[in-house]
């Protein structure tokens, strides 16, 4: 199997095709990158710039470069000696635009006889025999209905019609309602999907329709042209989205192994404090969510913490309680947009069993309300499970019937109902924590980060490195990353904003006076977005108003996506308005974010050199080599510019030096060195051992060698809280000691052997990437 050192994340999409990416390869070469690692690249809902909404399987997009763009980019990478790592979705494709996918064309078109209909997860008893499509603006808008050309048309909504079901050649003596009750799909409003949804989606998207690859012939057809890229020698290994959905991720891992030949895999796994990958999983890893939460944690200052809990709970009312709030949100999920879910899984209870529908689901979502992770993975999951039922039941006493009827019809893996509860309980999680709690729980923005714990507030350097050594032991090969397409912040800007641990007081003043100067009637939500204002700035007007109505409407507290409140959303743009418009309320974030700038600078080179050398493979998320300050997307898939990074690289060669540890430039030396360093070198690569330091200010060190006892390799060195060392009074007497002389790759400079003042190592920026020098 052929694996990557590192890679370097590109979003390819109509504006950048296969073929711009074939002409990034000799800059991407340059900067250090092992493998590039593609975006989602089959053939996607016309106009889409992410690409999980695939609608065929069986082609590359011609939007995104077609097959000759993959036959560019893969040569590409060849010349360059790299390797190519391909995102794939397996649980889901895009049916926004029936006619652009032929698999749910003919779903529609001949119901249940269409040689696609296995290949859909659909409840074909609870729909009557037809699929309900949720388009129409209520049940009674199928007066809006018409017959044109052979098709159904709601609007530009277009629909197939299924033979002998209307006059072809001359329809306009037909009724078009009559007609659509003819039909294998029913149109229903567009509210009716959160109760009476009878096919599977990509958590509640009703344009996602899920697919059914646990069968064969499914898993043959839908990777067709995926096993083709490993067959012809174009790709090396494969991400893998959202397994979580899988009806058997375990045996999907299984056979897409196989089919490609042995090859490297990562999966999109979001693992909880604490959880291990299950152990018969085909896979490499994750894509590192969890080594992001690791490294974050331990740049921010566990003395902010009370400070930020007290304002907290001053906005609030109150003091938070997490447990209870991811409950409260995830019911408010399983009642709300994905309840069709929750009564699928109702409908499976054996009447035997003496539930009624609403009871059962009721238990049903509470049991997943009490999850501690995405999903358990019977057998090897059951503990999960059974915790999971115990608290149900210490919440909620009056269930305890319910839950002991339940829970041995959940631990059934042979079951209908036990597999689907395993594939429902991940999207809850999604929904009401991700992209609900990650909005309401506001005390510190960095916390709050995919596939975090947000209640875990910091990480010594003790417990990081015992976290290191395990990921060294146990899954050296598993990603690690900083920012993706899907981090609620960028890497840069959750820097900037993990300060505010440093500054706790300084930030409270602020925030006040922010309040004063443009109040917003909602304090947890004022604490989210001025945090957010003050990591991205500056920044332009729309993306910061995009920014607020979406965390608004997701946290759902003073506004939500189905109901908007118009008078509170008018008192949100004004107070976004504000800090462009108000010249109190500029000078205010001026006067912050000049505060933080530094230090978040300083967090943020040393969180990108820890996470380029620590074990694991790192990836580089595209643009992010310069400072990159993105909010959730779609602010983080900004198109950014290559050539301006190109031109940096070369200056840096050619011996020009930052000049300062602010500029883009000095991100980009960090980044291309240890990239560098660690495709080149790789014999300094293959252990983990802490470094500590001795003096006043070692607290304010984090630093580890990637050799071994035997062998010492790259010595990586970075300050943490800055502020604090500031105010300390610097490094001082504070030192390490090195076994050899060693040569710094940011500053040529050689340090050692014996005890070395950090403060010298780290004279020019707060980071050093040391090696030996014989």
């Amino acid at each position: 199997m052929r694996t990557p050192v590192s890679t370097y994340r590109l979003q390819i999409r109509p504006g950048f095709t296969l073929q711009d990416a074939a002409q990034t390869m000799p800059y991407l070469k340059s900067l250090g990158v092992d493998w590039i690692y593609l975006s989602p690249i089959l053939t996607a809902e016309r106009g889409s710039d992410h690409g999980y909404d695939v609608t065929d399987p069986s082609a590359i997009d011609p939007d995104r470069g077609g097959a000759d763009g993959l036959l560019a980019a893969s040569a590409a990478a060849r010349e360059a000696g790299m390797g190519v790592l391909v995102d794939i979705v397996p649980n889901h494709v895009g049916v926004a635009t029936p006619a652009q996918n032929p698999w749910w064309w003919s779903l529609l078109k001949e119901g249940q006889q269409s040689r696609y209909a296995q290949a859909f997860d659909v409840d074909w008893d609870f729909g009557g025999g037809r699929v309900r499509i949720p388009v129409l603006g209520n049940d009674s808008d199928v007066d809006a209905l018409e017959i044109k050309d052979g098709e159904l048309r709601y609007y530009d909504h277009r629909f197939p019609l299924a033979e002998g079901t209307y006059t072809e050649g001359d329809s306009t003596g037909d009724d078009p309602r009559e007609v659509h009750d003819r039909q294998h799909y029913e149109l229903i409003g567009w509210r009716r999907a959160d109760t009476d949804l009878n096919y599977r989606r990509f958590f509640a998207v009703n344009s996602l329709a899920g697919i059914r690859v646990e069968i064969p012939e499914v898993f043959d057809e839908a990777h067709a042209e995926v096993v083709r890229w490993f067959r012809e020698g174009l790709v090396d290994g494969l991400r893998i989205d959202h397994p979580d959905g899988l009806a058997d991720p375990e045996g999907y891992l299984r056979r897409l192994r196989e089919a490609t030949g042995g090859s490297y895999l990562l999966i999109e796994k979001i693992l909880e404090p604490g959880e291990a990958l299950p152990a018969g999983f085909e896979c490499e890893g994750t894509t590192g969510y969890d080594a992001l939460a690791d490294v974050d944690r331990v740049f921010v200052d566990a003395a902010g913490q009370g400070p930020l809990d007290a304002l907290d709970a001053e906005l609030r009312g109150g003091t938070a309680d997490y447990e209870d709030m991811i409950r409260g949100t995830k019911r408010r999920i399983t009642d709300g947009i994905l309840h069709s879910e929750m009564l699928r899984l109702a409908r499976l209870v054996p009447a035997a069993a003496g539930l009624g529908q609403e009871a059962a689901a009721d238990a049903l979502s509470e049991i997943i309300a009490a999850f501690p992770v995405y999903r358990s993975y019977l057998p090897e999951g059951a503990d999960v499970l059974k915790e999971a039922c115990e608290l149900a039941v210490r919440r909620r006493p009056e269930l305890e019937g319910a839950v002991g009827v339940l829970l041995p019809l959940l631990l059934d893996t042979q079951a209908e109902l036990g597999m689907r509860f395993q594939q429902t309980s991940g999207m809850v999680m999604a929904k009401g924590v991700e992209d609900t709690a990650f909005f309401r729980y506001t005390r510190l923005g960095t916390l709050t980060e995919v596939g975090a714990d947000p209640t875990e507030f910091a990480v010594a350097p003790e417990e990081f490195h015992t976290r290191m050594a395990r990921r060294q032991a146990e899954l050296p090969l598993s990603m690690t990353t900083l920012s993706t397409h899907d981090t609620k912040r960028s890497e840069d800007t959750r820097a900037r904003i993990s300060v505010l641990a440093e500054l706790a007081t300084e930030w409270q003043a602020s925030l006040q006076r922010l309040q004063k100067l443009a109040p917003l009637p909602d304090g947890p939500l004022a604490n989210l977005l001025w945090q957010a204002v003050a990591g991205v700035w500056p920044a332009d007007r729309d993306r910061l108003q995009s920014y607020a109505q979406k965390a608004a409407r997701e946290a759902g507290n003073s506004t939500n996506w189905i109901d908007p409140d118009e008078a509170f959303e008018a008192k949100l743009a004004a107070a976004v308005d504000a800090a462009f418009d108000t010249p109190e309320v500029t000078a205010e974030l001026e006067s912050l974010v000049a505060l933080l700038e530094p230090y978040g600078a300083a967090n943020a080179l040393g969180a990108k050199l820890v996470q380029l050398t620590m074990p694991g493979v790192p990836d580089v998320y595209q643009g992010t080599e310069f400072w990159d300050r993105s909010l959730t997307d779609p602010d983080n898939r900004r198109p950014f510019d290559f050539g301006a990074r190109r031109r940096a690289l070369a200056a840096l060669d050619a011996g020009e030096r930052p000049a300062s540890f602010l500029d883009d430039a000095a991100k980009l030396l960090v980044t291309s060195r240890a990239l560098r360093l660690r495709r080149d070198r790789l014999e300094l690569f293959t252990g983990y051992t802490p470094v500590t330091a001795t003096g006043s200010a070692a607290a304010h060190l984090l630093a580890f060698d990637r050799g071994t006892p035997a062998a010492p390799g790259a010595l990586t060195l970075a300050t943490r809280l800055p502020r604090g060392l500031e105010q300390r009074g610097g490094w001082q007497d504070t030192t390490i000691e090195l076994a050899a002389a060693m040569a710094d790759e940011l500053t040529g400079a050689t340090h050692g052997p014996g005890a070395v003042a950090v403060g010298e190592i780290l004279r020019d920026y707060p980071v050093a990437l040391l090696v030996p020098t014989a």
